[in-house]
């Protein structure tokens, strides 16, 4: 999910992108000066950023450096491996769970035990 900001007229206007099937689906969500639409927008930024409370799981490197997207598969394999649940509800709200799953079994990172736990506990 994104929030793409067009400019028309002039005017800038706020949608949310995001995936249905193969489609992309374009929903309005007001004008982007609206203060509900800035602070929605204002959300969805901190959603790519990693949260305080998880930082120190990130010692060595700085948190704010991490892209989540381009970063994906160091920040699952360190949250398996070291996370508590916490960390794992934050990750699979970030990432589907078919990808957490792929990075959990290929994984040189995440020890067997880390792996075993995680089997069960994702049930897979």
């Amino acid at each position: 999910m994104a929030i793409l900001v067009k400019k028309i007229g002039g005017r800038k206007y706020a949608y949310l992108a995001y995936r249905h099937g193969k489609k992309v689906v374009h929903k309005y969500l007001g004008t982007a000066s609206n203060p509900e639409v800035m602070q929605k927008m204002q959300e969805m930024a901190k959603e790519k950023e990693i949260p305080d409370k998880f930082s120190t799981l990130f010692w060595d490197t700085a948190p704010s450096r991490i892209d989540l997207k381009k970063n994906s598969r160091y920040v699952i394999e360190r949250v398996l491996e070291i996370g508590g649940l916490n960390a794992v509800q934050w990750i699979q709200r970030i990432y589907p769970t078919r990808l957490i799953i792929e990075v959990c079994e290929s994984s040189r990172k995440v020890s067997e035990r880390s792996k075993n736990f995680w089997r069960i506990w994702l049930g897979y």
